[in-house]
């Protein structure tokens, strides 16, 4: 019988993953509490340690601590197993996400398909906790969980393929040297200047591709809804359904499902920063200020790839765009109010659905224009 020996550098890869999404999301839900608190002039947490830091600590350590309750009349095993196939399905996405020059778990050449595909999984896992709590409400919140899921996973996979058919790749790590001064190929602004030297911000696909920054827009919004996200919280509508599809559990079990949560919050983040804002290119551009600096800035601060210092600067890089992306979706939270079912279903295939389907045009058009030279 032949062993299956998985090496050190996976097994480290794996660990290292686990204790990011973990550390992100304790800072994620103290920034979300500070972040409400200065929208709506309060202060938020403040008693548990300096400034409230460990509030969020003792939080996680209340939820570890209690009890396991499995309701009598629930469907013991798809309850029990729920919450880990949706934390596993969110978690496993993160193989494939770049984060610098040479630093990816999987260099798979369809990456941007296989995370498409495992966090559609997540489904499977919402169904099942709804299903086996064997309660109304948590059914209730299921089914508008998956309906809306399903519903705006539709124009967020459209809108990436529009950004796909532009760079010729599934590969996210190929994409995103496509966007700045590593690339092979020449970066051309708007398909007629040659950007390739100067790199930064210019090389990303919504300044070469104006028509990518709608597409942008539409791949956040869809994003939000499929976080479950406010506006578009509904599985989660207190005032409606108690809890939405997780109203029976609590301890460990919560603490996974809230888990996952933040983790896909981190993981359409980075995917819209790989996708349209350059992934780990640095922002600056490739120039030199005076003289006396002898490396450009592009250079200096992106590193020679393979290096620690290209494994350091491009982490920063793609953790500072796709944290700015997840802030946005905590203002956002705190700043709209929750629409309603018939609203969030419009405008998933009333208004995104159609418009991701006009960039992939454009996409397709410009690519055409592109190669050949003429339509």
């Amino acid at each position: 019988m032949q062993i299956l020996l998985i090496p050190a550098s996976t097994l480290l890869y794996v660990g290292l993953t686990l204790v990011f999404v973990a550390v992100f999301a304790l800072a994620a839900v103290y920034a979300e509490r500070k972040i409400s608190a200065f929208i709506q002039d309060r202060l938020g947490p403040m008693e548990t340690g300096p400034f409230g830091l460990f509030q969020t600590l003792a939080d996680v350590l209340k939820l570890v601590l209690k009890e396991q309750i499995t309701p009598l009349s629930a469907d013991r095993w798809l309850f029990v197993l729920a919450p880990g196939i949706i934390f596993v399905a969110i978690f496993a996405a993160y193989a494939a996400l770049p984060l610098a020059p040479g630093l990816v778990g999987s260099e798979t050449s369809v990456g941007l398909l296989y995370i498409m595909g495992i966090m559609a999984v997540d489904v499977i896992g919402l169904l099942m906790a709804g299903w086996g709590a064997n309660n109304k409400y948590a059914l209730l919140g299921a089914g508008r969980s998956v309906a809306q899921i399903v519903s705006y996973e539709i124009p967020a996979a459209i809108t990436l393929l529009s950004a796909v058919m532009m760079f010729g790749s599934l590969s996210l790590q190929d994409i995103t040297m496509q966007q700045g001064i590593y690339s092979e190929e020449p970066i051309y602004l708007f398909g007629a200047w040659d950007v390739t030297a100067v790199g930064g911000f210019l090389g990303w696909s919504v300044v070469r591709y104006p028509h990518l920054l709608i597409g942008l827009l539409v791949y956040f919004i869809a994003g939000l809804a499929e976080s479950n996200r406010a506006p578009f919280d509904i599985p989660e509508a207190e005032s409606e359904l108690v809890s939405g599809y997780h109203v029976e559990y609590s301890g460990f079990r919560f603490a996974l499902v809230m888990l996952s949560e933040y983790g896909k919050m981190m993981v359409v983040s980075v995917l819209a920063a790989v996708i349209f804002l350059g992934g780990w290119n640095t922002i600056l551009p490739n120039i030199q200020i005076g003289e006396a600096v002898s490396i450009p800035l592009a250079q200096w601060t992106s590193g020679p790839a393979g290096s620690i210092a290209g494994a350091l600067w491009g982490s920063f890089w793609l953790l500072s765009k796709a944290l700015l992306g997840v802030a946005v979706m905590m203002w956002i939270r705190w700043t709209y109010p929750r629409v309603r079912v018939d609203q969030l279903m419009f405008v998933g295939w009333k208004v995104l659905t159609p418009t991701a389907f006009v960039l992939f045009l454009i996409s397709g058009v410009w690519k055409l224009w592109e190669v050949y030279g003429t339509l």
